[in-house]
């Protein structure tokens, strides 16, 4: 579970042009369908031409003389390709295929993990593939075109349009502008994940499919493509485990379940993944697979997520998949690794990736690491009668390419009404083009909870979530509790500077039962490092004083270019919060007060008479805790220890799981340290060494201004 030891090290190493020297991203692509027992790379550096106006045909561009050259699987905006050219429409790549001549009695498949958005593909002068989705991997058999143990030329043309806003793009910019420009970021066009060849018998998986919903056995199904796949014979194994012998259909599929002796559970405390090898010996040869699943069960029940039979707190952290100098390409193994272990260190328990299908990579290291997920396509930002299809045409390769991933507990479909004009409360068309794609999805998967459109309008919905971006702190625990009390029913978001618009958290005519999880799925506001600390101790708090909010998602992990809300700046280096440890604020079990802040750097006023303060336990786990808290004066702005040497008061505490505790007082003499201090708060269960729960308050003096305090002279 852990990531290099120096971040900037692997962020340093694969940015730039420097790249051009190694081969980047050099490991096997999908360790969800491995074939990494034979393969060969082709990222690196290749030939790269520029066609501006989009006019030059094939024999030109294959043929031209050209001197610069592109870094694959960087995007040609980056500094990591070479190339870095914003706002060009078409692009032509180009290099040598060599294909090894102890390849010559299998089939040669060229693969793309993802190319933005158009690529037609040429081997050998031949064209062989074209390709629409920035987001979805293809592949082609091209062993008509090669020369084993010789090579062939290979030519993609790529065309990234400017204006993205009527195709899938997420957050990339468009030219012209759309409407989210301001929370978008550098176009990601061309080749942007890896490029390989792997040889496979003529006859081959081309799915497996592995599920492990009834918590007791491995359901399987194999889908073969290739000259014998009827009633092929498919061994399909478990490490350490049973195997079964299935004949397919003439569909080529079969399907079967491979019931475990001593079942072992997947979820965050123990992320247990099986290996499962799947084999087809047939006359053209073997073919073998390995992929890996885990044992978990998603559902929702009396409003809360629920994981293999037990309630789970969504403690979770918006992170959009994008690296200085890389773009949205991870600049190595290791920086997807690294993220996942910085969402740890804040304490938080699942990643919501924005809007993007991050490479299947991350996706593996989220299932062997324990992160849960919540996984949702690139969306379009315009509305036209297409967006169904746009939008419906991705959630096949998505449940394909994905579903055996334990980590992804929810599919997000749409974000804020992209794509809809903010128009779905008022348009019945667009309400059953949500519907429409919900439908799409259940049909391929229900293994995991959905999600319509994050944030505002729903129409058919697992989890009712919304955003919340509010600066005020009395306003946001009185908007909070309206939300959890069902007293509030819509929300009012600013569309634009100067346009505000009542949106309704569930469409006019919709009912949702009533005990439907409700997320916080985007919050988190402050100008400076210090402020957005203070506001996550506090915006925090609120969502976990009532029982009935089931989690929340805080925006957002890193910085991106121009967007400063991350934990972390874009380089991944921790900001400032001022002695708050962020794993205090996002733990399991967390302290309330029933306090109502005056500012950063000021929760309360010193108070020469002491101070009485009410406490809370939000509880999140599967045992009652119960012990003491200890209070203690601290220097101002102090990073909380474990335990403080001297205690300025003790309570005892008994906190409920799932249940916000009743409160107890703690009575406290003014601080020894002056008027500016942190008074700590440390929840320690008998016998242990170490704190369940830790929390502070700043107490200091409220200054007037400068400008009403200064003196002024005659």
């Amino acid at each position: 579970m852990t990531g290099p030891a120096s971040n900037q090290s692997s962020h340093h190493e694969h940015s730039g042009r420097d790249v051009s020297t190694t081969v980047p991203r050099p490991e096997y692509p999908r360790p969800d369908r491995d074939r990494s027992h034979d393969w060969r790379t082709l990222n690196g550096r290749w030939d790269f031409v520029a066609d501006p106006i989009g006019t030059l045909g094939y024999d030109e561009a294959s043929t031209v003389a050209t001197t610069e050259h592109v870094v694959v699987p960087f995007a040609w905006e980056t500094p990591a390709s070479g190339v870095e050219r914003t706002w060009l429409e078409t692009a032509w790549y180009r290099r040598d295929l060599d294909v090894p001549a102890e390849w010559r009695d299998r089939r040669v498949f060229l693969c793309f993990g993802a190319v933005h958005h158009e690529a037609r593909v040429w081997v050998a002068g031949a064209l062989v593939a074209t390709h629409v989705g920035g987001h979805a991997p293809f592949e082609v058999d091209v062993t008509d075109h090669v020369r084993f143990g010789g090579s062939v030329p290979v030519v993609v043309r790529v065309w990234a349009p400017n204006d993205q806003r009527l195709i899938a793009h997420g957050k990339q910019r468009s030219l012209p502008p759309d409407d989210f420009d301001g929370v978008q970021f550098t176009p990601s066009s061309g080749i942007w994940q890896t490029v390989w060849l792997e040889p496979r018998a003529a006859t081959f998986a081309d799915l497996v499919a592995l599920r492990g919903d009834s918590l007791e056995a491995i359901d399987a199904q194999v889908r073969l493509v290739g000259p014998h796949r009827a009633g092929a014979s498919v061994r399909i194994a478990v490490s350490d485990g049973p195997e079964a012998s299935v004949v397919t259909g003439e569909d080529g599929t079969a399907s079967t379940s491979l019931p475990l002796a001593s079942p072992r559970l997947w979820s965050p405390a123990d992320p247990h993944l099986y290996q499962v090898t799947v084999t087809v010996d047939g006359p053209d040869g073997r073919d073998q697979v390995v992929s890996w699943v885990g044992l978990r069960r998603v559902a929702r029940r009396a409003g809360y997520v629920e994981l293999n039979g037990e309630p789970v707190y969504l403690r979770g952290v918006l992170d959009q998949g994008y690296w200085p100098g890389t773009g949205i390409t991870a600049p190595s193994d290791e920086a997807l690794v690294e993220d996942l272990r910085l969402a740890f260190d804040c304490g938080f328990n699942l990643v919501r990736k924005h809007i993007k299908l991050e490479e299947p990579r991350w996706l593996h290291h989220a299932d062997r690491m324990g992160m849960l997920v919540w996984e949702e396509p690139p969306c379009t930002s315009r509305y036209d009668e297409s967006i169904v299809d746009v939008i419906g045409d991705q959630l096949p390769v998505m449940v394909d390419r994905d579903g055996n991933h334990p980590s992804i507990v929810i599919w997000g479909l749409y974000n804020e009404e992209w794509g809809f004009d903010w128009a779905v409360d008022q348009q019945p068309v667009m309400q059953d083009a949500i519907r429409a794609t919900r439908a799409r999805l259940d049909a391929l998967d229900t293994s995991r909870l959905v999600v319509d459109n994050s944030g505002w309008s729903h129409v058919d919905t697992d989890l009712l979530d919304w955003h919340l971006y509010v600066d005020d702190i009395a306003t946001w625990s009185r908007w909070v509790a309206e939300l959890a009390n069902g007293e509030r029913s819509a929300l009012s978001m600013p569309l634009g500077p100067d346009w505000r618009v009542d949106k309704p958290l569930v469409v006019p005519g919709v009912t949702l039962a009533a005990d439907t999880p409700l997320i916080n799925s985007e919050y988190a506001t402050g100008y400076t490092n210090y402020e957005r600390a203070w506001q996550t101790r506090w915006q925090t708090q609120e969502m976990r004083r009532h029982d009935r909010i089931a989690g929340y998602i805080y925006c957002e992990l890193t910085d991106i270019e121009h967007e400063t809300a991350g934990i972390y700046y874009f380089d991944r280096l921790l900001k400032d919060h001022a002695g708050l440890r962020l794993a205090d604020v996002h733990a399991p079990t967390t302290l309330v007060f029933d306090v109502e802040p005056v500012k950063p750097g000021v929760d309360v006023e010193a108070d020469p008479a002491g101070r009485t303060v009410e406490v809370r336990v939000s509880h999140h786990g599967t045992q009652a805790v119960s012990g003491e808290l200890v209070v203690a004066w601290l220097p101002a702005h102090a990073p909380l220890g474990e335990l403080p040497p001297v205690a300025a008061a003790k309570a005892d505490v008994v906190a409920e799981p799932y249940r916000v505790s009743d409160p107890v007082t703690v009575k406290v003499s003014s601080s020894p340290l002056g008027p500016w201090s942190r008074l700590g708060f440390w929840l320690v269960e008998p016998g242990a060494s170490n704190a369940v729960a830790r929390g502070f308050l700043d107490v200091g003096v409220v200054e007037p201004p400068v400008g009403l305090s200064a003196t002024r002279g005659a």
